[in-house]
């Protein structure tokens, strides 16, 4: 990571928060209907006052659909850019791509897509989808090649593929970027790392450990170099934050003490009705993102500096789940540990979505921003 041209910070720097389609949380149940509009509006504003640069907007088998929520947080916002969660295989790559390309022209350019392949067969089935997660992964493969295709192609194309076939193929629409839209792609799994090295712009992490961390962004790094390509990192976090150290650990404790109390109800707050059960944490997960998350809780709650896996060992890591507990300060020396190990976005978002958003905005963005320019202008002029 680099100094940008104006000195403000590395290169690449980016904070995304989270739009999500109502407010909840491991330990805030939900109350309102599956679609809440004025939170939707209400957050999205926020983030887009307080400074993040993207919010993601997310995705689920049974959720509302993400494209058509990102077109509207476009509509209300000014500036923040988009990050919009899409699940291929549901929708052809060459209508999606001018989905995509469409709200990226309405947006004036602020879309980018993180692909969600899926890791757990029960949540896919509930969209009819039967493959095995090797073929879902080489069915993305694929996906991502036609989007490509779609966003760059002068002329019409042809595609010849196992999942997909494509005659005379063409986007009369494009993305602002002649280059396309930007792509985030998570998953650690064998089958996972491959199509990343492949396609992806940005390979998305959860909120591991240094040593893990460290760890998979060499493998991606490696993996990209067999294609001649250098990727981008995000990792995902869940930042606690108060004034003082002592104070925000007890914060975090109150946390897992409702996240307790939602579970012991029956729910995982996502749901009025808990339709959507939480995770058995005694039952394996079937992804690798959420195994490695638990190979970590298994250490200990706090881990390197600052890192708090209370959340993760509830729920059997499901998701994005992981924290930062701290003061500002600590929060973001910690969020500099991982910009050095090659970290240039940061996806955060809270246990209470919209205050820990403000939060975030008025008293770790700008903080961390100047920790991290710091750090990364010491390290160019050390070697120099």
């Amino acid at each position: 990571m680099t100094l940008g041209p104006t000195g403000a910070g590395p290169t690449g720097l980016e904070f995304i928060g989270y739009v999500g389609h109502f407010s909840n949380s491991e330990a805030l149940r939900r109350t309102g209907p599956a679609l809440d509009i004025p939170y939707i509006e209400a957050v999205a504003k926020a983030q887009d006052y307080t400074g993040f640069d993207r919010v993601l907007v997310a995705f689920h088998s049974t959720s509302a659909e993400s494209i058509l929520i990102g077109q509207h947080v476009a509509g209300v916002t000014e500036r923040v850019k988009l990050m919009i969660a899409h699940r291929p295989g549901f929708t052809a790559p060459t209508l999606a791509a001018r989905q995509l390309a469409t709200l990226d022209q309405f947006s004036r350019g602020r879309v980018a897509v993180h692909i969600i392949t899926g890791g757990n067969d029960t949540e896919l089935a509930q969209d009819g989808d039967h493959l095995t997660k090797d073929e879902r992964y080489a069915r993305t493969d694929e996906y991502i090649e036609v989007l490509r295709r779609e966003w760059t192609s002068t002329e019409p194309f042809d595609f010849d593929g196992r999942y997909y076939k494509v005659r005379g193929g063409f986007g009369d629409v494009k993305p602002v970027n002649p280059a396309g839209i930007p792509i985030f792609f998570g998953g650690a799994s064998p089958a996972a790392l491959k199509v990343a090295g492949r396609h992806a712009d940005v390979y998305a992490l959860w909120g591991e450990t240094y040593e893990q961390v460290a760890e998979l962004v060499g493998r991606v790094r490696a993996a990209a170099a067999e294609h001649g390509r250098t990727p981008e990192f995000s990792l995902s976090l869940r930042p606690v934050l108060a004034d003082t150290e002592e104070k925000a650990w007890a914060k975090a404790d109150d946390i897992l003490a409702r996240a307790k109390a939602l579970r012991a109800g029956g729910g995982d707050g996502r749901a009025p009705n808990n339709a959507r059960k939480a995770r058995d944490p005694g039952v394996a997960p079937p992804n690798e993102g959420s195994r490695r998350l638990l190979e970590a809780a298994a250490k200990g709650s706090r881990l390197d500096k600052c890192l708090w896996t209370g959340i993760a060992a509830l729920t059997g890591a499901s998701g994005n789940s992981t924290g930062l507990v701290g003061t500002p300060d600590q929060v973001a020396d910690a969020l500099a540990d991982y910009a050095a190990l090659g970290i240039s976005k940061f996806l955060i978002r809270g246990f209470d979505p919209l205050v820990d958003a403000i939060q975030y905005g008025r008293e770790l963005l700008p903080r961390a921003r100047q920790v991290i320019a710091e750090r990364s202008s010491a390290a160019t002029l050390a070697a120099e």
